[in-house]
């Protein structure tokens, strides 16, 4: 009974950071449309996975591209890497996707 607790917890835990997620991102992408010169730098980073299912995979490169402002472009055939481009890219992008989402998604499917 416990750990079917811990999953449904774990599960709440990242639908609650999406939604702040998506609000955030959302907010930037209509000021950086309002103000184009906000964008400073955007582009594509590659994401180390430490993710080793499928599922999880898929569910890490969607919950990417629904948050406004970021895509997930490929995911390397060994799905070790996940490819991702960015509106607003800073030095911890990367650090970003694999601390939130990541870290959620691998304690709900691993």
């Amino acid at each position: 009974m416990r750990p079917l607790l811990g999953r449904a917890r774990a599960w709440c835990v990242l639908a609650a950071l999406f939604a702040r997620e998506l609000l955030f991102s959302v907010r930037d992408v209509v000021q950086a449309v309002l103000r184009p010169q906000r964008v400073q730098r955007s582009g594509i980073v590659a994401v180390p996975l430490s993710l080793q299912s499928e599922f999880g995979v898929a569910l890490l490169a969607n919950l990417v591209t629904l948050t406004p402002g970021t895509t997930s472009l490929h995911v390397c055939p060994r799905r070790r890497v996940l490819y991702v481009h960015a509106l607003h890219l800073g030095e911890d992008t990367v650090a970003q996707i694999q601390r939130g989402f990541e870290r959620r998604v691998k304690e709900c499917v691993e």
